[in-house]
């Protein structure tokens, strides 16, 4: 993972765990930051597999960082697959 500090986003992320089907593996990861006005906090989910990139757009818009995590954990792994598989080939 070390090769993710060449992502500008990746300071601002946090890494959520994995999704794995057959041959197919993903690292996912919650980026969270500042909206404009910095009264609340946005969040979108990046989906890692070696040089292969995908993110979501500005889907988490709450109050604190811990309402993002919480609002993310909802999601199930069928919903992270349908996530990443509509952001992609």
């Amino acid at each position: 993972m070390d090769s993710l500090t060449a992502y500008s986003w990746s300071k601002h992320a946090t890494h959520m765990g994995h999704l794995a089907r057959g041959d197919v593996r993903w690292d996912v990861f919650l980026e969270v930051v500042s909206d404009a006005d910095k009264s609340v906090r946005r969040g979108r989910v990046h989906f890692v597999a070696g040089e292969r990139h995908r993110e979501s757009a500005w889907v988490f818009l709450e109050y604190t960082d811990r309402d993002v995590l919480e609002r993310f954990n909802e999601f199930s792994a069928v919903e992270l697959w349908s996530l990443v598989e509509s952001l992609g080939p």
